[in-house]
């Protein structure tokens, strides 16, 4: 949005310039109603385009803070996924160690 601003701005400077090297002997009185259709014209075409960047921005913005949430959520059930993982191992472990005691003493 900075980036549109500044060209906005350059712009209206390079109107403005032109506008007065090529009007000779311009004053106030001078302005009518084409100037103010054009005036309005720049204005209604400066929303217009910045309306549908914005809308497009916007969309976009919306689109990463959701690809943010996913990723987060993969996260989140990438580590539970882990704990239980080694949950399992554990209890596999413990199970292993139960039938091998249970080999060297039957009598248990």
């Amino acid at each position: 949005m900075k980036n549109l601003t500044i060209i906005g701005l350059v712009l209206l400077a390079l109107s403005i310039l032109l506008f007065y090297l090529t009007a000779n002997n311009f004053t106030v009185n001078d302005l009518g109603m084409p100037h103010i259709m054009g005036i309005l014209g720049g204005i209604g075409i400066g929303l217009i385009i910045g309306g549908m960047v914005g809308y497009v921005s916007k969309g976009s913005a919306i689109k990463e803070e959701q690809r943010r949430k996913e990723f987060a959520q993969l996260q989140k059930e990438k580590e539970e996924l882990e704990i239980q993982t080694a949950e399992l191992a554990r209890r596999e472990q413990e199970l292993q160690n139960q039938n091998y005691n249970q080999r060297q003493n039957p009598q248990i």
